[in-house]
């Protein structure tokens, strides 16, 4: 009667339902069925299809509704059962997991594991197995943001060769003698070479430039301190041994040195300062023009735009707490910096609230409460200037203006933004020149730059797939800092697969609603294109050094572990990685609050399988592991027999496919 009197229903269906006689089950001789048991894939599955029908757990269980997905169901269990087995100490010695770097019989409990296997088709990436060894709901593999080490060495990797190609696109079209010509920043190392190499070079093709990239050579001496971050950080290497050696980024890769990479990524800093659109660098090239006031009123007022832009897109249409959730999750962790942020977004906040939500974000720091009361005087309303702020916080201070711009005005539109920054994008520009001195200058000139050029580090990273919202402006995220996910690695594993094309990452293909009843809806998913986010010779490339990990570097041990039943080795390459995060405390770098270890694999293997495979100990105990990215290749190459049948069917499919393509050809 309610459904007809809201019009859901006509009226002959009203009356044939009440004309219906009701029978009750009788849970004597009929009991309620059983749930089924739900694994890491099914409850993954359905946490997604709940987003996607805005429904609860609960709303979704009451759905006629049959999914079609595409795990393989028989693979998803027999890996999940062989990870949970690894908490056995009889099957992980078995299998090789105890020893240096790896695990122990006595500490082994507090390890999770994860695992996916996606195979790319001409349909998109389609997710085969996806699980992980937690007891709770959320998912490893895609919910979590974890700090995956030197995985991050593969994306500033793909970064470096992407900006090779450039250079490439850009200078291979002039003559040795216009090369010689150019103009180029003396801090611009990347395109200094570019010109270079084309210049001399007997072979001008995009494939021998790359490999000559990979060939450049970089000191791994711990020896040099960096000014990166808005501070003088060091770093170390994982091996004493690699400290005295200079080795080509080729090398770097194989064995995982941290130094190079460090540089490598300074490079891509100090490249990225000149040439990307907006950059502030251009200020400081001559500070004699007479017209240097009138030229940087317009420079602020055109330039300070592109970064507004940027941040508009970040983001405008969400919430207020949403959008002062997102900015907040990309500001260091450090009690200065959150202060500044907070005070500046909550101008009104008291000591008391300020501590409240210090102690949040940094759990594993003492704020006694008159360090909080210091913190609040010395970062309140009236203390800095907007840029002095921005400065402070270590973000951008136009990005820290929008924030609390459409925090107050969540309805505002672009027009809006631009016309009510019209200030502050001078004197984010202007402040620059009014230091006192010229050595306080020249650092926050540099920090100001550095946070623009990461702006567009990200943007690069995000079109590879890239999972945040903010990139740490800072050289430590070469090794990891700015975080990753398992997932985002595999789709960045499965763009290098596929010749440099981003395709969708498939988990079901058909929703069938109320089948069999007047309501059925079937629900089939459109293929779509992918699309080209790198070019196929950088893929290939890419590649090339992937597959020397596992030959002779950090991977070595997989070399040859997969062959198909006819003895033909499986093509494996990946990068390895190793994460201990924890806040330090005092000077000095080891004393700290552990917050997790985690230890990552990001592979292909074969022509159409990647993936990823992580072990991670959550919390302070993390702190008693010493486990490397040895642990997750040890497994990986224990897990063949599990793998090698579906590796062997799909092998001998694409077999077919290629035969057939032959035979039509001929």
């Amino acid at each position: 009667r309610l459904l007809a009197e809201h019009g859901l229903i006509g009226l002959p269906l009203r009356d044939a339902a009440l004309a219906q006689p009701l029978r009750f089950r009788d849970p004597a001789t009929d009991p309620a069925a059983r749930p089924a048991e739900i694994g890491k894939g099914t409850m993954a599955i359905r946490s997604r299809l709940a987003g996607m029908l805005d429904a609860s757990l609960y709303e979704l269980d009451r759905y006629d509704l049959d999914v079609s997905t595409t795990l393989d169901a028989q693979l998803q269990h027999q890996v999940s059962e062989f990870l949970g087995r690894l908490s056995d100490p009889g099957f992980a010695r078995a299998q090789g997991l105890f020893g240096e770097r790896m695990l122990s019989p006595n500490r082994m409990e507090a390890v999770r594991y994860s695992f996916n296997l996606v195979e790319r088709t001409e349909a998109g990436n389609r997710v085969r197995v996806q699980t992980d060894t937690t007891d709770q709901p959320l998912d490893i593999n895609e919910g979590s943001k974890l700090e995956l080490g030197s995985t991050a060495k593969l994306r500033v990797l793909a970064t470096y060769l992407e900006i090779v190609a450039e250079l490439h696109q850009r200078l291979s079209g002039l003559s040795a003698a216009e090369l010689r010509t150019l103009k180029v920043e003396s801090r611009d190392r990347l395109t200094l070479w570019g010109v270079e190499y084309l210049a001399s070079a007997p072979d001008r093709s995009l494939e021998a430039m790359l490999q000559a990239a990979l060939e450049r050579r970089y000191s791994a001496s711990p020896g040099e301190s960096f000014f990166t971050g808005g501070g003088v950080h060091s770093f170390s290497n994982f091996r004493r041994e690699d400290n005295g050696r200079i080795v080509t980024v080729r090398e770097a890769l194989q064995g995982s040195i941290n130094l190079p990479f460090v540089r490598l990524l300074r490079d891509v800093v100090r490249h990225t300062m000149y040439q990307v659109p907006g950059s502030s660098a251009r200020l400081l090239e001559d500070d004699g023009d007479p017209r240097r006031h009138e030229y940087l009123g317009r420079f602020a007022d055109r330039e300070g735009q592109v970064f507004l832009r940027r941040f508009w897109s970040r983001y405008h249409g969400k919430k207020p707490e949403e959008i002062r959730s997102a900015f907040l999750e990309g500001v260091r962790p450090g009690a200065e910096r959150l202060a500044a942020a907070y005070l500046y977004l909550s101008p009104q906040a008291t000591p008391e609230q300020l501590g409240n939500f210090l102690r949040e974000r940094l759990p594993g720091e003492a704020l006694p409460a008159e360090r909080v009361s210091r913190l609040h005087a010395r970062n309140g309303p009236g203390a800095y200037d907007l840029p002095d702020r921005g400065y402070v916080a270590r973000v951008h201070p136009l990005e820290l203006w929008l924030v609390r711009f459409l925090a107050q005005r969540p309805d505002a539109n672009w027009n809006d933004a631009v016309k009510a920054s019209a200030e502050e994008r001078q004197a984010v520009y202007r402040w620059l020149f009014r230091t006192r001195y010229k050595g306080a200058q020249d650092t926050r000139i540099y920090t100001m730059l550095e946070v623009e050029a990461f702006l567009d580090i990200h943007r690069r990273w995000a079109r590879l797939g890239y999972p945040f919202g903010h990139l740490v402006p800072s050289l430590a995220t070469a090794l990891g800092s700015s975080g990753d996910r398992p997932a985002a690695l595999a789709e960045l594993m499965g763009i290098i697969v596929n010749d440099g094309v981003r395709r969708a990452t498939l988990r079901m293909d058909r929703l069938d609603f109320a089948a069999g009843t007047p309501y059925e809806t079937r629900f089939v998913r459109e293929l779509a294109a992918g699309e080209r986010v790198m070019a196929p010779e950088v893929a290939a490339a890419l590649r090339n050094a992937l597959s020397e990990v596992v030959e002779g570097g950090t991977a070595r041990r997989l070399a040859g572990a997969f062959k198909l039943a006819d003895g033909t080795a499986l093509a494996l390459g990946g990068k390895t990685g190793t994460g201990d995060n924890r806040i330090v405390i005092g000077r000095g770098g080891m004393r700290g609050v552990a917050l997790n270890r985690t230890a990552t694999f990001v592979f292909y293997l074969g022509p159409r399988h990647f993936g990823t495979l992580t072990a991670y100990v959550v919390g302070p105990e993390a702190a008693s592991y010493g486990f490397t990215s040895a642990l997750p290749v040890q497994i990986l190459k224990s897990m063949g027999p599990v793998l090698l049948p579906r590796l062997q069917v799909t092998n001998s499919c694409l077999r077919q496919e290629l035969a057939g393509q032959i035979k039509q050809i001929e």
